[in-house]
């Protein structure tokens, strides 16, 4: 007999409508909410942000758009939403803090993140899991939620609609809408093909879209997310998500060291090295002949990952150009009773934010209590064993026709720490506050 792992937890809460959700599809004609399902969202109009092809080219026209027109333009737009009231508390008044330590963990308590919700079963043993209506889709999400559509504009420019109507006949919208229980200041989703009814499973078609968010943002600070079920995603629905952070990520920081590469395994320019000295082993791709060549390797990567069910969590990172990998066992972990009840008190759901570094504490002591030591000793749970990630990287490599080379080469060997960049001045909303 098949053995179910589940876990008794409460969902985070990212859509105002998610408590009404459980009724499936709403009829065509309109469900009176002007929602971005099949009965409302093809006969709406919705601002569109349409971004270049190509981003390695440098703009040729005058008027084109700046390179902080799209992180001031969400920004903005997220603001807009907050002064109408669709947040369910004030991120920007939690208090955060850098924890002293080699890596500068950052801690936020985030008291309104722990809600009283029905609890809900899911499995966390399938990473792949067919999508269901019936359950809170993004489909259901209220349109007064979404900033806009983000769209291949096709040409070397991008540019923006503050109007345009739905078109679904080549192709479903991409939209970018808020999440109501935000972790940071500008704290978005991005869904790509919403009504397609895509589950939560990353293709090279959806990771490209998300690369060309982080590299239209063009901005250190801005990074973008992915959990795949089975490590901590809530809703099986395809989703990013990206938030604005003025201090370096410590995964960001961390030394990493080259996987040196067979001369086959060069074509695609992405070089590829793993995490040194971090409490979760991850590998990371950067670099890259086009942000094309960069999508094949990694989505590669991750769509072997989820088809031989091993959760893992991606960090999107420096406008696009470094992508953090990180496979991942704690939710089974959990589910088997192999972690320690003092980290399961914490309520602590390490998923991507916190793998990077950004811990969200829901209890005061906790944060009072907050250390380097702490947040290792949280993370280093999440890790696969040496013996278990050298051999998942090796199935990897394989899948993304990579392939190490085992020529000894000091250059191709060396241990890298990234120097941090000094935040620029910005609205206090986006600072961490110490």
């Amino acid at each position: 007999m098949e053995m179910k792992l589940t876990i008794k937890r409460v969902p985070t809460v990212v859509s105002n409508y998610q408590e009404d959700a459980g009724a499936g599809d709403r009829p065509r004609g309109g469900c009176g909410r002007n929602c971005l399902g099949d009965c409302c969202l093809p006969v709406s109009e919705l601002p569109v942000y349409a971004f270049k092809a190509n981003p390695r080219k440098l703009p040729s026209q005058e008027d084109a758009v700046p390179t902080d027109f799209f992180i001031n333009l969400l920004l903005g737009q997220w603001e807009d939403r907050m002064t109408q009231g669709l947040f369910r508390y004030d991120v920007t008044a939690c208090e955060t803090k850098v924890i002293p330590g080699n890596l500068g963990f950052v801690a936020q308590l985030n008291e309104g993140r722990h809600l009283k919700k029905r609890p809900t079963e899911f499995r966390v043993d399938r990473v792949l899991q067919p999508f269901d209506a019936a359950k809170f889709n993004f489909t259901k999400v209220g349109q007064e939620e979404v900033l806009f559509q983000f769209e291949n504009g096709g040409g070397d420019d991008s540019y923006f609609l503050k109007s345009a109507p739905i078109t679904v006949a080549d192709c479903a919208p991409n939209v970018v809408a808020i999440n109501v229980s935000p972790i940071e200041y500008g704290h978005v989703l991005l869904i790509p093909r919403v009504l397609d009814h895509l589950p939560q499973r990353i293709d090279r078609e959806s990771f490209l879209l998300a690369l060309h968010m982080a590299a239209e943002a063009a901005s250190p600070y801005f990074r973008l997310g992915y959990n795949s079920l089975g490590a901590f995603a809530t809703i099986n629905h395809l989703h990013f998500q990206a938030y604005y952070l003025t201090v370096p990520f410590p995964v960001e920081k961390a030394a990493t060291q080259r996987i040196p590469l067979a001369e086959g395994g060069k074509k695609s320019g992405v070089k590829v090295s793993k995490l040194m000295n971090y409490p979760v082993r991850g590998l990371v791709f950067e670099e890259g002949n086009s942000l094309n060549d960069l999508a094949d390797v990694v989505s590669s990567a991750c769509v072997w990952l989820q088809d031989n069910n091993v959760p893992y969590n991606v960090l999107i990172s420096d406008s696009g150009r470094r992508i953090f990998l990180f496979p991942q066992c704690y939710a089974e972990k959990q589910a088997l009773g192999e972690v320690s009840q003092e980290l399961l008190d914490t309520q602590v759901n390490p998923a991507v934010w916190e793998i990077s570094g950004h811990i969200v504490l829901k209890r005061r002591n906790d944060y009072d209590e907050a250390s380097e030591a702490s947040a290792w000793r949280l993370l280093a749970e999440v890790s696969l064993s040496e013996a278990r990630f050298e051999e998942v990287k090796a199935y990897i490599f394989d899948a993304a026709c990579l392939v190490q080379s085992h020529v000894e080469d000091e250059t191709e060997d060396a241990v890298y720490a990234p120097v941090p960049v000094a935040p620029p001045a910005v609205t206090e909303g986006c600072l961490v506050r110490q």
